[in-house]
């Protein structure tokens, strides 16, 4: 496992990687993948009317799945802790949902791996709310709906784009405030009509 710990405003001395390394390599052992990548940025504000000054974003690539955590707290440990924790869990829900149901079928893994990591992002210096503020261009992959629910939870985002394998067409899978998923679809002209 290859893992890189940058600090941002902060240092980070061989103390603090030492216990990166230990609880990123505690967490990870719920599931060992190879080849697995684990990228850690560690961040310090020093503004002290921020209630949660440090903040601890783990980063976890492999077989083109990515698992993003973050946890935040007055101190480092604690936010890595956290972070780590969360890590943990998503593992575990990694592990369930996609190793153990190998026996339904082939077709489910077979696309989860062809599943990239995001391209970069581009942002605008621009602080008006009513402006455009950000601009993220992805290549959208072709999974079924289970798959882009999975890939979605490993993310941690609260919606998803993705090409329908049944349909071809775009799809928006979203998360519901009161529970459950949503999916937004175009309407299909039928043949028959």
């Amino acid at each position: 496992m290859n893992i890189t710990i940058t600090g941002r405003k902060m240092s980070v001395g061989e103390e603090l990687r030492d216990f990166v390394e230990t609880r990123i390599d505690s967490a990870t052992k719920v599931f060992k993948i190879d080849p697995m990548t684990v990228e850690v940025v560690l961040r310090s504000e020093k503004n002290p009317a921020h209630p949660r000054p440090t903040s601890a974003e783990i980063t976890l690539r492999t077989k083109g799945h990515v698992i993003r955590t973050e946890g935040s707290s007055t101190d480092i440990h604690a936010a890595l802790e956290g972070a780590a924790s969360k890590l943990e869990r998503q593992l575990r829900k990694f592990k369930t949902r996609v190793i153990d149901k190998r026996q339904t079928g082939p077709k489910l893994t077979e696309v989860l791996e062809s599943v990239s990591a995001m391209p970069g992002t581009h942002s605008f210096d621009d602080d008006e709310s009513d402006q455009l503020v950000r601009i993220k261009e992805i290549d959208l992959d072709v999974l079924d709906t289970d798959a882009a629910m999975l890939q979605m939870d490993l993310l941690g985002h609260d919606f998803f784009v993705f090409d329908s394998a049944e349909t071809g067409a775009t799809n928006v899978l979203y998360r519901r405030r009161d529970g459950g998923y949503g999916l937004i679809r175009p309407r299909l002209e039928s043949n028959d009509d």
